[in-house]
């Protein structure tokens, strides 16, 4: 499908002419199975948002059965082993099954909740659905997790040089932070979603990237403390994703899905802004205004050498990004700010 379709699409949603279609009921009733990552397993926000999508998906005749993971990398073993039909975990992990969908975690490229209810939007209707879905994988619905922020022991590194030599705590199967904390000059901390709270509060590294309810959920106020801080700036967006092999649901049925998902976005919104709303106010680090401009600039390079493969100097990066995702969340963007100079750059994504 043409990226164009995707543009049209963007501009009937951000109208109110993007029609999310009406859920009927379905007649014969499936049961599938689910591995759900949540981090404190089954009293977790995450896996009390899958069980209210599978009350409405239940209204639609399919019965989902949930299998708690508090192993994010155990839950996507067992998917891939076919003990589930259905994956719900972060982009982190479900890029591998769909890159155009998990490059909505690209860094920098949402600046807000605004642009991100857009984008989700978007990829709610029939005219994205070719877009999420291959041979193998399809994408049953997309739910906001927070934006990830920098955490940091030291709130006086709050310009992109402060972060040069410094230990940063990284997800080790995120290539894309791999290669933006290199580029920094930052040192890659290997890290996994287990390990990198305890690592930042007993400062063994000097940064590390979370959203906002790592706070208190990770304890990370404990890495924190007086002198430290968290910088009021979007690194990117973390979304939980429903994972599906492709044929687990009639066409019409994944469609219904990813509707369905989208129709809680308000709902899981409130979850996480009161997370960031419970975060003290003196723990906020903002950026100063005039080193905006150059972090966008940053992140841009970056998701077009994320893209392409390749740096400025010709040599070899992983090519993690999805080339037409990232035309898509441009137009977005540009749609809000049509005076950034991204938006007229010769080398615009």
């Amino acid at each position: 499908m043409a990226t164009g379709l995707l543009v049209k699409a963007v501009m009937a949603t951000a109208l109110g002419l993007a029609s999310m279609g009406s859920v009927a009921s379905a007649t014969a009733p499936k049961t599938i199975d689910a591995c759900v990552f949540d981090l404190i397993g089954s009293a977790g926000d995450q896996y009390r948002l899958m069980q209210d999508y599978v009350m409405q998906m239940r209204d639609l005749g399919v019965r989902i059965n949930l299998k708690p993971y508090t192993d994010e990398g155990v839950a996507l073993a067992e998917f891939s082993a076919g003990e589930c039909d259905v994956l719900a975990a972060t982009h982190l992990r479900t890029l591998r099954f769909n890159r155009f969908a998990g490059t909505l975690g690209a860094m920098g490229a949402i600046p807000s909740y605004r642009e991100l209810e857009t984008v989700l939007a978007v990829l709610a209707t029939e005219g994205a659905a070719g877009h999420l879905s291959n041979d193998d994988y399809e994408v049953l619905g997309i739910f906001p997790a927070g934006a990830a922020y920098l955490f940091i022991t030291d709130r006086t590194m709050e310009r992109v040089e402060d972060l040069a030599g410094k230990r940063i705590a990284t997800l080790e199967y995120m290539p894309d932070a791999i290669h933006m904390v290199n580029y920094v000059g930052g040192s890659v901390e290997p890290s996994d979603v287990t390990n990198f709270g305890g690592k930042f509060n007993n400062r063994s590294v000097d940064a590390a990237y979370a959203p906002a309810f790592a706070y208190e959920a990770l304890e990370l106020y404990r890495g924190v403390r007086d002198d430290g801080g968290i910088v009021r700036y979007p690194l990117g967006h973390l979304t939980g994703q429903v994972i599906a092999r492709t044929g687990v649901l009639e066409p019409e049925m994944a469609q219904k899905a990813r509707e369905v998902a989208f129709g809680m976005f308000h709902d899981v919104m409130e979850i996480v802004l009161r997370f960031e709303e419970d975060i003290p106010d003196h723990v906020w680090v903002d950026i100063p205004p005039d080193d905006i401009d150059e972090y966008q600039e940053m992140f841009r390079q970056n998701r077009i050498q994320l893209r392409d493969g390749h740096d400025s100097n010709g040599n070899a990066v992983p090519k993690v990004y999805d080339g037409e995702m990232l035309t898509l969340l441009r137009r977005i963007r540009c749609r809000e700010n049509p005076s950034a100079s991204e938006c007229t750059a010769s080398d615009r994504e």
